[in-house]
Order: structure tokens, then C-alpha cells, then sequence
């Protein structure tokens, strides 16, 4: 079955996919094709499954790093976005849609909650991997139920089904079950419509101060959620101490590794928690540099950070 999609899919085998994720690295897919609607995703998600074959969605490429040694499978380029929103606070969503997107048409509408989304570089589909949130906000607060395919078959499930936590779902495993999600219902409060834009245009001037022009894939690893440890910590706010969360950027700055730079990839000068790709940076630089931010942090403060960004395909190579 799946043989007889690749010819009307127009699925290519060895594309190269730095170009299609904002970290401009990675090597090819072993297939590689796009979608249009969720009725297209299912039906090629199924037919890859019950073939045996692996199965890596793309968004916006945002949020993960491919391997040099590129990626095994089928990697879906899901282009499928249509955003269906009542006043009521009810919303429908293909994964493929932007998550900025989302938040505008839910803003237009009278609801609030998806704020946060204001400058994240990614689709819904991604937002939900990562559970992505920013300032004590999740995503996954919001949904109701979700329309997926598991293991070559399709149904609606709740919430719970993916697991979620902070910055994390089952999607996000090293080996994860085959699931590809289609579309999600979301129910969203009413809100004044001043104060949902208001603190949009905040949150948007916050990450304009921060967020670097180079090519980047947005925050590279977690930040680090202990009261005790935080409030531990010199320098920082008594915000963040009450909240018990230190930015992972704060620790990157304070183990003096803002603008550290390993061959093409660079530590974040003006925000410490990106990796940047400033110099046609392999993957395999990216992860080393990322590794050596990991153990210097540790060294000095006894936490180990966590990769926010998700590595692609085949890693067998790599040495840090």
C-alpha cells in the first residue's frame, strides 16, 4: 500500500532537510513528501505504519536538529492548516497550522489563553510534542480531545493520551510509539479582547529583546524547575526564586559560555540559550557544542540541562 502512495504523494527519496528546519543543519530523509489536509497525513501515516516504515513529522522545522547521517523512514512535511474557531470557545486545528496563526484566530474571536503563542516559530503540531508554553503557560492546559493515528490506526483520544508535562509528551521518547496527530479540538476562554492583544505585544517585545537573527531553532534546552535550587542562586529574581524555576539561558550566562563558539555554532550572545548556526555549522557541531554547554553547566552548578530541540534520525556516529 504504502508503494502505490509514493508516486501520487510525489514522496522523494534522499531529500536534504537543512533547508526546511530553522537551524539550517541536517543531513537527507531517506523518503521525504509533503501533505495538504489531515485526511492526507492519516491515509500516508497508516499506510507507512502498517509497512513497517518509520514515520518523522516537519513542521516549521523549528524545535529539532536532523542528523548528518540524515534521517531513516518517511519524513512529512505537514502542511495541513485549517483553523475552524467559535465564539464559544471551541476550536478545531490541523497540526500543520502555525501556532501563531491559531492564536490570532482565536484572539479575533473573543478567547484568550494562547497569548504565549506570539512569536513561537512553529506549527500547532510541534507546539504539541514540546508542550510548548512560556511563562507558566501550556498548550496542553487547553485540549480536549485529539484526532491521530496510532500505529496505523486512526481515532480520537483525550489528553492524557500523549502524556504530557513540562516541555514533554510521549511524541518526544527516544524510541516513541507511531503516532501522528491530525487535528485537535481545544476550548478556549472568553476574554477582553484589549487585554488579550495587550499581553500579546508583550510577550512579542520580550522575545524581539531576546531572540538572535541567526539561524536558530528558538530555546535549545529546558529550563531547570527546583525551588531549593533556585532559590540557592545569586542573582536571580525573586520571582523566579518564589516560582522555583531558573532559566537554562541564567546558568549558560552565569558558566561563562554566552558567545562560546565551536566551530560553525555559537552559544547565544544576546540570549545565552540558543545555539546558533553561524557558520554553515554541521548538526554533528550543533550537538557537540550543546554537549559541552551540558557538562560545563553541570560541572559548575550539579544539574544536568535537557535538550528542549529534538535530534532527528541517525545519531550512531556521533562522539561528543
Amino acid at each position: 500500500m504504502f508503494e502505490a502512495l509514493i508516486e501520487r504523494f510525489g514522496i522523494r527519496r534522499g531529500m536534504n532537510l537543512a533547508s526546511f528546519t530553522t537551524l539550517r543543519a541536517g543531513g537527507a530523509a531517506e523518503f521525504f513528501g509533503s501533505v495538504a489536509t489531515s485526511g492526507d497525513l492519516a491515509e500516508i501515516s497508516a499506510a507507512a505504519h502498517h509497512a513497517g516504515i518509520k514515520v518523522t513529522i516537519l513542521g516549521a522545522g523549528s524545535n529539532m536538529l536532523p542528523s548528518d547521517d540524515g534521517v531513516p523512514g518517511l519524513t512529512l512535511r505537514n502542511q495541513a492548516a485549517r483553523i475552524a474557531v467559535a465564539k464559544t470557545g471551541e476550536v478545531l486545528a490541523d497540526t500543520g497550522c502555525a501556532f501563531q496563526e491559531l492564536f490570532l484566530k482565536a484572539a479575533q474571536a473573543g478567547l484568550r489563553g494562547l497569548e504565549f503563542a506570539v512569536g513561537i516559530p512553529g506549527t500547532l503540531g510541534g507546539a504539541l510534542a514540546s508542550n510548548a508554553g512560556a511563562y507558566r503557560s501550556n498548550v496542553s492546559e487547553f485540549i480536549t480531545r485529539l484526532d491521530l493515528v496510532h500505529d496505523g490506526e486512526r481515532k480520537w483520544v483525550g489528553p492524557e493520551y500523549l502524556k504530557f508535562s513540562y516541555r514533554d509528551s510521549v511524541l518526544r521518547q527516544p524510541n516513541p510509539p507511531q503516532i501522528t496527530v491530525l487535528r485537535v479540538e481545544m476550548k478556549l476562554p472568553k476574554g477582553n479582547p484589549k487585554q488579550i492583544y495587550d499581553e500579546a505585544r508583550e510577550y512579542q517585545r520580550q522575545r524581539i529583546s531576546k531572540q538572535p537573527p541567526q539561524a536558530s531553532a528558538g530555546s535549545f534546552f529546558k529550563n531547570v524547575t527546583d525551588r531549593a535550587f533556585a532559590e540557592s542562586l545569586d542573582g536571580l529574581s525573586e520571582t523566579l526564586k518564589k516560582a522555583g524555576v531558573v532559566p537554562a539561558g541564567f546558568l549558560i550566562e552565569a558558566a561563562g559560555l554566552k558567545g562560546f563558539r565551536m566551530g560553525g555554532a555559537m552559544q547565544g550572545a544576546r540570549h545565552a540559550n540558543f545555539i546558533l548556526n553561524v557558520g554553515n555549522a554541521t548538526s554533528f557541531e550543533i550537538r557537540k557544542l550543546a554537549c559541552h554547554t551540558r557538562q560545563v553547566v553541570f560541572d559548575k552548578f550539579g544539574v544536568l540541562l535537557e535538550e528542549e530541540v529534538l535530534y532527528l534520525g541517525d545519531w550512531s556516529r556521533f562522539a561528543a
